[in-house]
């Protein structure tokens, strides 16, 4: 395990900066994220880690050994693409041992790690094969035992699991954490998918236009997102425009047109100031619908449209000019019916932001 150390990089393509002087340190052992818009520069960084692109400005270390001007062959990492990458006419025991080759291994080592890593990965039985006898799960199981085999210090992954259905998708993720965990690999994965962040990285860190906007546990990045475009990229969520009436001991209270909203400001502490214009962001499952009125953070409306989905239902809550979305779990209403109701929500729920 080895810690990754960004210090200020930069990289341009011609008139496009991809990476702007980002800095960042990703600690031994993390399963770490890199998730943003497609343009924001993860691709690019992963690449410079990787040692595929040298930064135009700043540093990489790998520990305490500045690789910057280090070539790629010569980091020891292990790199999972998007395409597998596997030679189609070569068998999956062959594919798996070419890096081993490269690295002169004697022969009797190199069967022996093959079958370490094919076993690891649960495809023992499938060496003769070739790629194309393999489904795409099966595929994406030997270019991760071709990662693994050359025992590499950190692990890189390029979206891995874009190319697969759903039901493999959620298969593979659990088995990414477990290999990652189970061979103490300091691993930094690229994904646009927020499910996939949220649900098997240690940490992650949003990216948008060759900058950090911010870093934290996926609890903390999507409870308590610091900015709008986080909020907006990290899962769904309400937004309601609003000046600060008082704010004390990190909370707030907010005049919106919908009414008075509380809430915990999370802008690094500070605490907007009354008369502050501030964005007030609301998660859709943080609502709840009831037919009598709360005291706090309580909105009069009506259900709209909506999807029953069984165990939830996706409604859009019509509250004057305003249409919220609200996900109900175990759902007890209905649209269509113009029956009153009302949304309420609390305040630890509530994420103020201070406008940029």
């Amino acid at each position: 395990m080895i810690r990754i150390g960004i210090d200020g990089v930069t990289k341009r393509f011609g008139e496009v900066t991809a990476l702007d002087g980002l800095s960042l340190t990703i600690e031994p052992g993390e399963l770490f994220f890199l998730l943003g818009p497609s343009g924001c520069g993860k691709t690019t960084l992963l690449r410079t880690l990787a040692g595929f692109y040298a930064p135009d400005a700043g540093r990489v270390f790998f520990g305490d050994k500045d690789v910057t001007g280090v070539p790629a062959h010569k980091r020891n990492t292990g790199m999972m693409f998007q395409s597998y990458a596997l030679w189609p006419h070569l068998t999956v025991e062959k594919n798996v041992a070419f890096g081993l080759e490269e690295r002169r291994v004697p022969r009797d080592e190199i069967r022996r790690r093959v079958r370490e890593a094919l076993a690891s990965v649960h495809m023992d039985g499938y060496g003769g094969r070739k790629p194309n006898q393999l489904s795409g799960g099966q595929q994406q199981r030997v270019a991760l035992a071709r990662a693994l085999v050359i025992r590499p210090q950190c692990l890189f992954l390029d979206e891995p699991l874009s190319n697969l259905d759903a039901k493999l998708r959620l298969e593979m993720r659990g088995e990414i954490r477990r290999i990652c965990k189970e061979f103490e690999l300091t691993a930094v994965y690229v994904t646009h998918d927020q499910k996939e962040a949220l649900s098997i990285s240690d940490r992650l860190a949003v990216l948008d236009a060759g900058k950090v906007l911010q870093v934290g546990t996926p609890w903390e990045v999507y409870r308590r997102p610091v900015s709008e475009t986080v909020a907006h990229f990290i899962g769904e969520t309400n937004f309601l425009e609003g000046v600060v009436l008082r704010s004390g001991a990190g909370m707030a209270s907010v005049h919106t047109a919908l009414g008075e909203m509380q809430g915990v400001c999370v802008n690094g502490g500070e605490e907007p100031p009354s008369g502050a214009e501030v964005l007030v962001s609301i998660r859709p499952e943080g609502w709840r619908l009831e037919r009598f009125r709360d005291e706090t953070n309580c909105v009069p409306g009506r259900i709209g449209r909506t999807v029953y989905l069984g165990e939830v239902s996706r409604h859009e809550f019509v509250a004057g000019e305003h249409v919220l979305k609200v996900f109900e779990l175990n759902p007890r209403f209905s649209g269509g019916s113009g029956v009153e109701l009302y949304a309420s929500v609390d305040p630890e729920d509530v994420v103020i932001l201070m406008r940029r």
